[in-house]
């Protein structure tokens, strides 16, 4: 059966349990255990190459290069352990490491696997849920967890119980956005391969002007979003890979609710106790999937 998104989490959690890390940053030589791998460090790699993998005489060998940031180097090693774990070829020639433009799916798929092992949910999550929600605090968990900024922004924004998301947008197109359960459950699409809004925050700044934040309208984001709301926006832009990182959250905490005319009935009476919901209602607003991930009191505060 072919390889999604939810699998490759399912068995990098599987390889976290196993290891049971404790300690921030987490210690790659367990994974490197478990996993059957050896890490060699190479000096002679160019600087878009960041690694690869290969097996030989019953072993995995794991080569990275030695010149990259440690964060980097940390990122390059459980991305290659996801190639060996899950046994998918590498597809490293197409594009330069740093590029999301039409990224083939294993190395999608990897990427996620290897921002699993760097920022395990069991160390991660309760230290999200005490920060403020801000680029800042972003930076100071990458730092904390030697993790790239962009792998902990998207982790971060996935995990959050605030309505939040993590935007990643290369040559002015969005290439993916990681979005909170809340977000989710809520259906707050922001599609990928398209343009970024006309009138965003982040379009002005990777113009090159426009302060780092600002409120704007949801729906401006949001795709067929009828809730109305808006939203905090936090963008930088990346020059030298003309990339921009965007934050979106509801400083409110809560997702705005569906507007209704004042003749639906179950709308008016909002909060009754004998208010019965309708089906579709009932049906879009259901039990929440279980996700694996565990809320914790919310202590953050505006970043």
């Amino acid at each position: 059966m072919a390889l999604d998104e939810f699998g490759t989490v399912l068995r990098a959690r599987r390889l976290v349990r196993t290891v049971n890390p404790t300690t921030i940053p987490v210690p790659l030589g367990a994974y490197l255990e478990e996993a059957g791998a050896v890490l060699r460090e190479q000096t002679d790699l160019g600087p878009d190459e960041p690694g690869f993998s290969f097996s030989g005489k019953g072993k995995h060998f794991i080569c990275v290069n030695a010149n990259d940031r440690l964060e980097r180097q940390r990122f390059t090693v459980c991305h290659e352990l996801a190639h060996i774990v899950l046994g998918l070829p590498s597809d490293h020639n197409a594009l330069p490491w740093w590029s999301y433009a039409k990224r083939p799916l294993a190395e999608i798929l990897c990427d996620v696997f290897a921002a699993e092992l760097l920022l395990p949910c069991n160390l991660f999550e309760r230290i999200v849920e005490e920060s403020s929600v801000s680029l800042a605090t972003v930076d100071a968990l990458a730092t904390r967890f030697l993790a790239s900024v962009t792998a902990t922004g998207s982790r971060f924004a996935w995990i959050v119980s605030t309505p939040c998301a993590f935007v990643l947008s290369e040559q002015g197109r969005v290439r993916y956005a990681s979005r909170s359960k809340a977000l989710r459950d809520a259906n707050a699409w922001i599609p990928p391969r398209t343009d970024l809004p006309d009138g965003s925050l982040s379009e002005r700044v990777r113009a090159g002007g426009s302060p780092p934040r600002e409120e704007v309208d949801a729906a401006l984001w949001f795709t067929d979003w009828e809730r109305g709301g808006v939203l905090l926006e936090e963008a930088r832009y990346l020059a030298q890979w003309d990339q921009t990182l965007t934050l979106l959250w509801f400083e409110s905490e809560e997702v705005p609710q569906i507007k209704r005319d004042a003749g639906d009935y179950r709308w008016a009476h909002e909060g009754r106790e004998d208010a019965e919901p309708r089906r579709e209602d009932e049906e879009e607003f259901g039990l929440q999937e279980l996700d694996g991930n565990l809320r914790w009191p919310s202590k953050k505060r505006r970043g």
